[in-house]
């Protein structure tokens, strides 16, 4: 059944993956959200001198450089404090994970240090083997606690699509997919059982599911236009992605947070989602800064696991 929960699990992440296809149809499904959009007064008046509502609408759904930001810590130095809460069906905390880690890069390559660990409960299965008790642990230390070296990496993005030196290697597929998980949300998935066209929430039969809206906020100062996606309530169990909500910097369309909801139910397994990031700026690169994780997932003949975790990157190095 393990492999059961590797499924599910990469399922969802893999809801992350885009190709591009039908540019002709994209712009028809684009146009048609724009006519249906709520915008509050200040992104009216916006609108009257020059903001074209369809071309946002656009960058949002083609947006690469979410994606390109988290590659981007693959390139450079950075301090990272990580903090992992497990809980039972009770909500009674039964394992945890604090550490502080230091990325390290040299002559191109990668490497990751430990500086502090500490752990509660059962969070290992065996800690000198690093093997773990939960599922969504092991992806963690998979994606975010690789000690290398990793060596060749760029920042380059090939059209938001996972990049695998071996494609037919499984487990290495199943990892780069999960770091899908935060990258491109919003695009429809050939191939994945069941939901696969559901998430995407631009296509013509989707998107009138959602109620879109383009608003004003100020974060830290900072201007921004607010996209937000929400499912209509009468539609909340045929689509996956509940909410999709995305700061852009007025002054750049940078991405300054993004955060997501994600929930589906089936006779297998159900899962309920939520994620948040902040992203800022270093020597002129766009890098996450905040990873918000919040999953709980009810698998067949499995325990429920319910996952909070957070990621503090901080102390960013060019690297040598």
């Amino acid at each position: 059944m393990r492999i059961q929960y590797r499924f599910c699990f990469i399922w969802i992440a893999s809801l992350w993956i885009c190709p591009q296809l039908y540019a002709q149809r994209d712009s028809s499904a684009v146009a048609e959200i724009a006519r249906h959009i709520q915008l509050d007064s200040v992104t009216i008046i916006a609108s009257r001198s020059g903001f074209d509502v369809p071309a946002f609408i656009q960058r949002v759904k083609d947006d690469t450089t979410f994606y390109k930001a988290f590659k981007t810590l693959r390139i450079i130095g950075f301090t990272a404090d990580n903090h992992m809460w497990i809980y039972n069906k009770q909500g009674k905390m039964v394992a945890g994970y604090s550490s502080l880690t230091h990325q390290i890069v040299h002559n191109g390559c990668r490497s990751l240090q430990v500086l502090q660990e500490n752990t509660t409960g059962n969070f290992y299965k065996n800690k000198n083997k690093k093997t773990y008790n939960y599922y969504t642990a092991e992806m963690f230390a998979h994606v975010f606690l690789d000690p290398g070296p990793v060596c060749g990496e760029d920042n380059l993005v090939h059209g938001g699509k996972p990049e695998m030196k071996d494609p037919n290697h499984q487990i290495q597929k199943h990892i780069e997919e999960l770091k899908q998980l935060i990258f491109n949300p919003g695009q429809p998935i050939p191939g994945i059982p069941f939901v696969g066209h559901k998430v995407g929430i631009f296509e013509p039969d989707v998107s009138p599911m959602y109620d879109f809206a383009i608003h004003s906020d100020v974060v830290d100062d900072e201007p921004c236009y607010v996209f937000q996606a929400i499912a209509k309530p009468q539609f909340a169990d045929q689509v996956v992605i509940d909410t999709l909500v995305t700061w852009f910097r007025k002054s750049d369309y940078s991405i300054i947070s993004r955060h997501y909801a994600l929930s589906y139910k089936t006779l297998v397994f159900d899962f309920n989602v939520n994620i948040h990031v902040d992203l800022g700026s270093y020597q002129g690169m766009l890098i996450p800064t905040w990873i918000d994780y919040q999953g709980n997932w009810d698998i067949a003949f499995h325990k429920r696991e319910i996952v909070h975790f957070t990621i503090r990157f901080f102390d960013f190095d060019i690297g040598k």
